[in-house]
Parts: structure tokens; sequence; C-alpha cells
């Protein structure tokens, strides 16, 4: 191996085939040793006109000049580069995976700064110019960016929650004021009512549940789109108002619509499957067996609409950011989400059962004011004979916008941050979300930086 200073790497000997205890170099003639032809190469004459003495340094005590490397001695390793700390000490009695003497940090064992060996510091941390670092996410970094993006943009996000959730809580209090009053719900549960009463009432019922469902749609779907809007924007770290969110996903809302429509349609198509060969069994045979095979059957439909329901969970962020049409919107949500179902599963549960805690927290108390405050009091209200008239609805009304106003962000900035995370893990857009905020690169200059993990 070449000898030069650089060359050889850390633990090996100086060079190959020479003993390092050896007073001499090998191809230097001792005085019992004859002398070389003079014209042979890399050997030195015998004689008067020779230029080695006959009294030599014991061995190891060779010294090089400056910028030279001694025959028998390993380079010094050369000087760290800036950044990354001095390297772990090798040599014969440490070499690469174990410490010298005197030396505790090895390449194998932490360093006094928590790094690799005695200095090196780990990957650098990774940019962070909005509310979530540019990385691939943890469950506990998905929740936290939702909150983040609720609490730095406050008044945006809430604008837009408060805004949608007020105009939805509206109609849907006059439709169960107006619609479902108390003469509809009484006909229903009166066991003396004639068919053509219980007819009627079912009709005006089912009609006011289509409605009230209609405008809850709608309503979810245009805080969707706005809300998405929003987060993309935070996790550049780029402020947006209500008026510019509205100009960004004006365009998207109807195929956003048209996805969230087609998705109840399949999922209704499916439970329907499920459930009508037990009824018509039921109904033809009776008995056991048709019971049994439609428990069997909507039970089988439940687990398919659920693990579709999964695997399309991303296709509404990816019809809004990506500009992509229904079809386009739900192949894309399947490929972020193969191989990744179970996580995603976990996520999207999780981020529903907080959302839904709080609003029970948030309900709860404006239910029993609405029952106290109403004509037949907390007793009529707990067993069941109370009336729901205008003053109940109008406080639990106010009870249900405000816990709307909290829960449409988070579930929101949960589904869009899920969605950047997978494609952050599956398609390097970490790259391109740094150079969209004008980030340099990560390190620990960078503004924002937050350690990686």
């Amino acid at each position: 191996m070449n000898d030069t200073p650089g060359w050889a790497s850390p633990g090996s000997s100086p060079s190959e085939g020479r003993d390092p205890g050896a007073s001499a170099p090998a191809d230097r003639p001792g005085p019992d040793q004859p002398a070389h032809p003079a014209d042979q190469p890399g050997e030195q004459p015998a004689g008067p006109g020779a230029k080695w003495s006959k009294e030599q340094p014991p061995p190891g005590q060779w010294s090089a000049p400056t910028g030279q490397a001694a025959p028998d001695q390993t380079p010094p390793p050369p000087p760290p580069g800036p950044g990354w700390g001095a390297p772990p000490p090798g040599g014969p009695a440490g070499g690469h995976g174990a410490p010298g003497p005197g030396h505790p940090g090895g390449y194998g064992t932490p360093g006094p700064y928590g790094g690799w060996g005695g200095g090196w510091g780990g990957p650098p941390p990774a940019a962070k110019p909005g509310v979530i670092p540019l990385r691939p996410l943890g469950v506990g970094e998905i929740l936290d960016g939702a909150v983040s993006t609720m609490r730095t943009y406050w008044r945006t996000v809430l604008g837009i929650a408060l805004t949608v959730a007020v105009l939805t809580e509206t109609v849907v209090v006059l439709l169960q004021g107006l619609v479902l009053d108390d003469t509809t719900t009484g006909t229903l549960d009166d066991p003396s009512a004639t068919l053509d009463e219980l007819t009627r009432a079912l009709t005006d019922a089912m009609l006011g549940l289509g409605v009230v469902s209609l405008i809850t749609l709608i309503g979810t779907v245009v805080a969707t789109a706005l809300l998405t809007t929003v987060t993309s924007r935070a996790v550049l770290g780029r402020p947006v108002t209500t008026g510019e969110a509205w100009r960004d996903a004006r365009p998207r809302v109807l195929p956003l619509f048209g996805l969230i429509l087609l998705l109840l349609l399949i999922t209704a198509a499916i439970l329907a499957v499920g459930f009508v060969p037990g009824t018509l069994l039921t109904v033809t045979v009776g008995g056991g067996p048709g019971v049994a095979l439609t428990v069997l059957g909507v039970l089988a439909a439940t687990v398919l609409c659920l693990w579709l329901m999964i695997r399309f969970s991303l296709a509404s962020p990816a019809l809004m950011l990506e500009k992509q049409g229904v079809k386009k919107a739900l192949t894309r949500s399947v490929k972020l989400v193969r191989g990744s179902w179970w996580r995603v599963f976990g996520i999207q549960l999780l981020a529903m059962i907080i959302t839904n805690l709080v609003a029970s927290i948030i309900v709860i108390p404006f239910t029993f004011l609405a029952a106290a405050l109403g004509s037949d009091g907390l007793s009529g209200f707990v067993n069941g004979t109370g009336t729901q008239g205008w003053t109940f609805l109008v406080i639990t009304g106010i009870g249900a916008v405000i816990g709307s106003m909290i829960t449409l962000p988070i579930t929101a900035g949960v589904t869009v941050l899920l969605y950047i995370d997978q494609r952050i893990r599956r398609e390097a857009l970490d790259l391109e979300l740094a150079r969209a905020a004008g980030v340099q690169g990560p390190g620990p200059g960078a503004p924002g930086t937050t350690p990686g993990g």
C-alpha cells in the first residue's frame, strides 16, 4: 500500500510486508550482507559513498520531516472537516469498531455529546419553515401540526369554521323546529296512529333528515376545502386570509362535493348489498336463517366499507392540492395508502376519538342547560317525556356551533398532514416543500429547524 499520508486507512500497518520492529529497512544492506548491484532500483551501493550511518536510532523512534510520514509510523489522521466534529480515535488498539486506549468513544458507543463516537453529531436537523418539520412525521407531530395551524392562524381558521358552523346549524335548527316538530315525533311514537298518519309523519321525518344531512354535507365540504388550503400554506409558513383561501379553493368545491357524494353512494350501495339478501330471506322464509344472513351481510358490508373509506381517505387533499379529477384523486389515495392501511386507520381513528371527545365535552353542558331551561326541566329530559322547543334547539345549536368550530379544523388538518406525510415517505415531497419555502438546506443555521427523528 502506498505510504503517502492520506492513503493509509486507520489501524493498518504503514506498509505491507515490512516488520515494524526491524532496526533498519529491509532493503538497506547491513554489515553482514553483501552489497547488491548499484544499478538495482531502490538500493544503495555499499562503501564509502553510502549515506547510511552505522549507528541507527532504536526502533520505533523514527521521525519524518514536516509533511512526510516515517516508514514505520502510521501517518497522522487528517484534520476534521467543518461541521462533523472530530472522528473517533482509531489506531491498532482501537480500530474502526472499538475505542483506543484512553478514548472512551468509538464508532459504536455514544460520546459525551450524545452523538456517534466522541464528537460525531448524528444527522442534521430537518428544516421547519411552518407547522411541521420537513421529514417523515410521527403521530404526535401530525396531531400537533393540526393544532398548531389552528393556533397560529386562528383568525383565518376559526373564522372559516365559525362561519360554516353558524350557517349549517341555523338551517338544521330551523328544519328541526319547523319540520321535525313534536307532532311528527309523537305520531311516530303513537301505537294507535293510522297508516296514513304514520306515512305522512315518516315522509316528513325522512325529508327533514335528508335536508339536514345535505346541508351538513355542504358545510363540511366547504370547510374542508378552505381549511385544506390554509393547512397547505401553514406547512410552508405562509399565512393566508379567508378571501385568498376561498379564491384558491372555489374551483375545487364542486369536484370535492362530487367526490364526497360518490363515496356516500358507494357506502350506501355496499350496505344495501349486504342488507337486502338477508331481509328478503327473512320475509320469504322467516326464522333464524334470514336473521343470521342479515347480520352476517351487514357485518361484512361494514368491514368492506371501512376498508374502502380508509383507502380513499386521502382523496380529498389529493383533489384539492394536486388539482386532480375525482377518479384520479381516488387512484392517488389508493396509491398513497397502499402498504400503510393500518397506520392511516390508526391515525384517523385517534383523531376521530379526540375530536368526538372534545365535541362531547362542549356539547353536553349546553344540552343539560337547554333541558334545564326548557318547559319540562331536567326531569322531563332525563325521563324522555320533555318536548324539544325552540329554547332547547337554540341552546343546543349554540353548543354544536362551538364544538364544530374547534373540531372541523383538527379533522381537516390531520387529513391534510397525513397526506403530506405519506407523500414525503413515498415521493420525497419534503425536498419540493423545502424549495417552495425557500429553505436552502437542513442544518442548525436554518431558521425554524427542529431535531430530526
